[in-house]
């Protein structure tokens, strides 16, 4: 008789290394924007670029949003192109947690699976592995329009 399957268990360590990693990595982009609605933008090619946008700042925390921009050339499919993450950044514990990410408002640390809406087991996990990916394109081949005065 075969085994039932052993439900997911986060790795909270894991994870909690995984949302330091982005905090630095978004200071880091994020540079000298620090005040609500100040944004940065990244130009990975003609095709790929990135805006990083504080949206709101507390005392102990900001939250940012991170969007994929679409290509002109991709208009008719501008929503599909346009992939976000909400974000907070905890400053004093020095992590940034994804909040939300395209359709799922409130990312829970596990969910069940099979589910209605096709979640994986360590959905949390996967997409701040995501955001990660993103930050790290942006540093390593993204370009930044600086004003010359």
């Amino acid at each position: 008789m075969a085994n039932p399957a052993v439900a997911y268990r986060p790795n909270l360590p894991n994870l909690m290394t995984l949302c330091s990693s982005n905090y630095a990595l978004l200071v880091r982009l994020l540079a000298d924007k620090e005040l609500a609605g100040e944004d940065r933008h990244f130009f990975v090619s003609d095709n790929l670029a990135y805006v990083i946008e504080i949206k709101e700042v507390t005392r102990y925390t900001s939250l940012v949003s991170m969007t994929q921009l679409a290509s002109k050339k991709s208009a008719p499919f501008a929503n599909l192109m346009q992939p976000t993450m909400q974000i907070r950044l905890y400053h004093d514990a020095r992590m940034a947690e994804v909040l939300s990410s395209q359709k799922i408002r409130q990312i829970k640390p596990r969910y069940d699976y099979p589910n209605s809406q096709m979640h994986l087991p360590d959905e949390k996990l996967q997409i701040n592995l995501f955001l990660k990916e993103w930050l790290q394109l942006c540093i390593e081949q993204g370009q930044v329009k600086v004003a010359l005065n």
